[in-house]
């Protein structure tokens, strides 16, 4: 045999024997400091859950997504950001917003016409954009109950009706808010297609603006079918907003396409704070629609306006009507028909 082999089997034969000795060493060291930690630290498993919760991806025999990490030290710093910041500030600035609305009816009460009405009926809206706007509307409102339940519930309702009734109308919530949300997003989308004409802006709207609707100063501002605070809220609210809490919250709602928990954790964070800024905008749109202006809530319930309404809310879209350049059904006092309200 060759001087080189025998080295090399010599060379092989010694690393067989001295590794195995090392790791044993390794080990017994591991060993005895366990031991050691048990008796000076009993119960102090640090280094175990240390180990647990670096997030490393260990061996499972579950093959998927993230099924090697048992703890996500992720969820921990979602928890902490919703429990101190999310939950209190989007709620509060729900109860703020409503609270206002609340002094400012009680101060102005609701927006009335100045003088009488005529009689004579224009339609507003056709069946098709009533029905898209309360298959929206109810949906809206159902996801917000609900979601105010699950969000806030628990320092609201659970100390007034006690866990057993809170408990049976959570789970009520979730599983309403889970069905009825691909509801709301599929309507959401029609009602934009429906309304985004009559929506964009134009260079009257400014001075609307300037003059905040004529809502304090009691000065007459004519606008298009929409008034730029309806546009506002048609843009800002149901376009940015809600597309933004619907694209989440499907996000949440189908678990099933293997999204990895951090996706579900931005996403839950990201619905949360929409969903609390288009409840506050929403409240304000509401309130508008139903006691703050009378007659508001007649036009999208039956969908005819009295004449004088038109032409005091909305006096740009009215002289259209008028002149033919849009074209809107009539009514002239015929039984049955909806009457404006003074």
């Amino acid at each position: 045999m060759k001087p080189f082999a025998v080295w090399g089997l010599f060379f092989a034969v010694v690393l067989a024997l001295v590794l195995p000795l090392g790791s044993t060493s390794v080990a017994q060291q591991q060993g005895e400091n366990q031991q050691q930690r048990a008796q000076t630290q009993p119960y102090n498993n640090a280094p175990v859950w240390r180990e647990v919760r670096s997030g490393k991806e260990e061996y499972t025999s579950v093959q998927g997504r993230e099924t090697g990490v048992l703890v996500q030290t992720y969820g921990e710093t979602w928890r902490q950001l919703r429990n101190a910041w999310i939950t209190p500030v989007g709620g509060w600035l729900i109860a703020l917003i409503a609270a206002a609305i609340g002094v400012f009816h009680w101060r102005k009460g609701a927006v009335k016409l100045h003088s009488g009405p005529t009689g004579r009926l224009i339609e507003r809206f056709t069946a098709l954009e009533r029905y898209a706007h309360w298959v929206m509307g109810i949906s809206f409102a159902v996801l917000g109950v609900t979601g105010l339940i699950m969000f806030v519930g628990k320092y609201v309702l659970l100390p007034v009706i006690g866990y057993a009734l809170f408990a049976w109308l959570t789970q009520l919530s979730k599983h309403l808010h889970n069905f009825v949300g691909p509801l709301f997003a599929l309507s959401l989308l029609v009602f934009i297609v429906i309304y985004i004409k009559d929506n964009l802006p134009r260079t009257y709207d400014f001075k609307w603006f300037l003059s905040a609707g004529g809502m304090f100063g009691g000065t007459h501002v004519p606008s298009g079918r929409f008034n730029a605070g309806e546009k506002v809220w048609f843009w800002i609210g149901v376009v940015v907003l809600s597309i933004v809490v619907s694209a989440s919250g499907l996000v949440l709602n189908f678990p099933n396409f293997d999204q990895v928990r951090a996706v579900m954790i931005e996403a839950n964070v990201v619905h949360s704070i929409s969903a609390c800024a288009v409840m506050a905008l929403a409240l304000g749109h509401i309130y508008m629609g139903t006691i703050g202006v009378a007659g508001a809530y007649e036009s999208m319930r039956y969908g005819y306006v009295d004449e004088a309404w038109a032409k005091e809310h909305h006096e740009y879209w009215y002289n259209d009507v008028k002149s033919g350049k849009v074209k809107a059904a009539t009514a002239a006092g015929q039984p049955g028909a909806p009457q404006a309200q003074h």
